[in-house]
């Protein structure tokens, strides 16, 4: 715990009152402390170990950078003794030159970073954006999902449910593989998710209520099907007034081996002719897009599709 007497024997030294009245204005590295207090590195870094060791400083390593900052939380009477100190250092001449050269750093961090994207603004999208993947933004996505009843409809392993289950009200899991159900099943208890249920199903002649679902999903499923028209048919059923369709899958491709690798009866849909599956079905309020398309052979393309059912 930092101690009253020795906060004020180090803070007679006016270089660290000098470092602190600047610390507490947020993080500082050690070469920018040096930048402003004009003081070789080697004396930045003796008072800096000074103030750390007596808990006055906080440090933070970041890559090869260590950058420091006033401690938080101290005792009541060593922050009174701090605040004093402080107060009296702002008086100083050096104070107002500091706390500008203080601006001048910062001022400098907002343009380096302005620069930058001033340069890849116009490129940002279809370049490589460390930790910015899909991935990432599907799952900040998912934080969205209002509480409702989902209904994904030949789901697989879940991955797309267990997700969505963290916020929804609930999910049911709809797929035709005993071995599917089973995998599923044991992921969901495993992450304790109680609002998830596994059904053994075809998406052709779902096993759930009618009206009994807000949001139905058919996730690189449809293609699967025998009769997608079917499937769609089905959805609506479900579905209650005011619910929604989500669709993804592949647009029409001619990658023939994808029966055989994958499984697929159907070689993906062509936009309109999906759209008008979908109004057949009896839902209004259509949309049909490309989202995706893959880099590498046989660059395989997403769609996304959805509809409204209408209310009562």
């Amino acid at each position: 715990m930092s101690d009253p007497w020795e906060t004020l024997r180090l803070l007679a030294d006016p270089t660290r009152a000098r470092m602190l009245q600047l610390l507490q204005r947020g993080e500082l590295a050690v070469g920018e402390l040096q930048e402003i207090l004009g003081l070789p590195q080697s004396r930045i870094s003796t008072h800096l170990a000074l103030l750390r060791k007596a808990k006055l400083v906080n440090d933070r390593r970041d890559g090869k950078k260590s950058f420091y900052a006033l401690a938080r939380d101290l005792p009541v009477v060593v922050a009174g003794v701090i605040e004093a100190a402080l107060a009296a250092s702002a008086r100083e001449p050096k104070a107002a030159a500091d706390q500008r050269a203080l601006q001048r750093i910062v001022e400098k961090r907002r343009q380096k970073a302005e620069q930058h994207f001033n340069l890849v603004a116009d490129r940002l999208g279809r370049n490589y954006c460390p930790g910015r993947s899909w991935e990432a933004i599907g799952q900040m996505l998912f934080l969205l999902t209002p509480r409702v009843r989902i209904a994904d409809l030949g789901a697989g392993d879940g991955t797309l449910s267990r997700l969505l289950a963290r916020q929804a009200e609930s999910v049911h899991c709809v797929d035709n593989s005993p071995r599917m159900v089973q995998v599923g099943r044991a992921l969901a208890k495993k992450e304790h998710l109680r609002n998830l249920t596994y059904v053994l199903g075809n998406i052709e002649k779902v096993p759930l209520a009618d009206r009994s679902i807000d949001l139905a999903l058919l996730s690189q499923a449809l293609h699967h099907a025998e009769n997608p028209r079917q499937a769609l048919a089905e959805a609506f059923r479900i579905l209650k007034p005011g619910g929604r369709l989500l669709i993804l899958d592949l647009r029409a491709h001619r990658f023939e081996k994808a029966r055989e690798l994958y499984a697929d009866r159907w070689l993906g849909f062509k936009e309109n002719e999906l759209h008008d599956w979908i109004e057949e079905a009896g839902f209004s309020q259509s949309e049909v897009r490309v989202v995706a398309k893959e880099v590498k052979e046989p660059g395989f393309e997403t769609i996304l599709a959805s509809g409204l059912k209408p209310g009562v």
